[in-house]
């Protein structure tokens, strides 16, 4: 930590940010979003990840995945594109190895997961569900369905509808579904998400997209396509968040180029109980340290004292 952000603050006024999203409880909004901070310990000689108040750890499968051949991330204006591939070390190597350190932390460790069936995600809930020191599941429905020739969970209400309940069935911690933009319409997914069984929804996801090499008139990743994130999906997440909090009667956490406090108040305002920062993370490994400091003196100065008076401001 730099020694501007420790004298900031320690002069930051006294705001209750603390939330709450239905039974999971939250002491700020800030969730670190699964994949840009690892398993925490990564970033544990640049800040405290216990500034968090939740972290979302790297998406996990049943069996460990080595990712997509390199190049595999690239930046674009405002943003970047990444097809890692879902690189894992497996849900028992993250139960033995990486827990222990997770445990340690001041915060709410969420575990994210994924599969390619409907099978692989309820036996990662199985092994999940009970394991001390994780407060919730998120899972993520942005991955091809094998058995249904590579549609994706998160783009068809019925296939959707079939998984969620499945976890839903093995695990009795609160159940994130994170949410794909990938469609034409995201009430559909969210209102199949909420009548399945979630308990909270998160979204956006990242968007597809590509980057060209022009003087070699190539695919610049070598997966061709990657997931777009960064400030340049910003405004396409607000809108599909504003619809997912008009459509819910269940959390949402908001998520989609985050960097500074006014990003982050912004989808708060709309409705968003919690908010996930990706991207800013590899920009600026203190990013929440100054979102949570500007936050704070920002709602000061409105007059308000408590976070959870400023959610859902928004009119249009």
């Amino acid at each position: 930590m730099s020694e501007e952000s420790k004298t900031t603050t320690t002069t930051t006024p006294n705001v209750d940010i603390s939330v709450e999203l239905g039974s999971l409880k939250l002491k700020n909004p800030l969730i670190a979003a699964s994949g840009t901070f690892g398993y925490a310990h990564e970033f544990k000689d640049q800040m405290d990840p216990s500034v968090y108040g939740g972290i979302s750890v790297k998406g996990l499968s049943l069996q460990p995945r080595t990712g997509n051949p390199m190049p595999r991330i690239v930046e674009t204006p405002s943003g970047m594109l990444n097809a890692i591939g879902l690189e894992n070390v497996g849900v028992d190597a993250f139960i033995r190895h990486k827990m222990g350190y997770l445990r340690t932390l001041d915060t709410v460790i969420i575990a994210n997961f994924f599969g390619n069936t409907v099978e692989e995600y309820g036996e990662c809930a199985a092994k999940l569900d009970g394991v001390e020191g994780i407060g919730a599941l998120e899972m993520n429905i942005s991955c091809p369905n094998v058995k249904a020739g590579g549609i994706a969970f998160g783009t068809d209400p019925v296939l959707a509808t079939e998984v969620i309940k499945k976890v839903k069935s093995k695990s009795t911690l609160p159940l994130i579904v994170k949410l794909s933009p990938n469609v034409t319409d995201i009430r559909v997914m969210v209102r199949a998400a909420e009548q399945a069984g979630a308990d909270i929804i998160s979204l956006v996801n990242t968007f597809t997209g590509m980057a060209v090499d022009l003087d070699r008139r190539r695919p610049v990743l070598a997966n061709v396509t990657g997931g777009l994130s960064g400030p340049a999906i910003k405004p396409l997440a607000l809108r599909m968040v504003m619809e997912a909090v008009e459509t819910a009667t269940i959390p949402v956490i908001g998520l989609g180029g985050i960097v500074t406090s006014r990003d982050a108040l912004e989808f708060l305002c709309l409705g968003a109980s919690a908010v996930q920062v990706g991207t800013a993370n590899f920009v600026n490994p203190t990013a929440a340290l100054d979102i949570l400091t500007g936050m704070k003196q920002y709602l000061a100065g409105l007059g308000v004292e408590k976070l959870s008076d400023f959610i859902g401001t928004f009119s249009r």
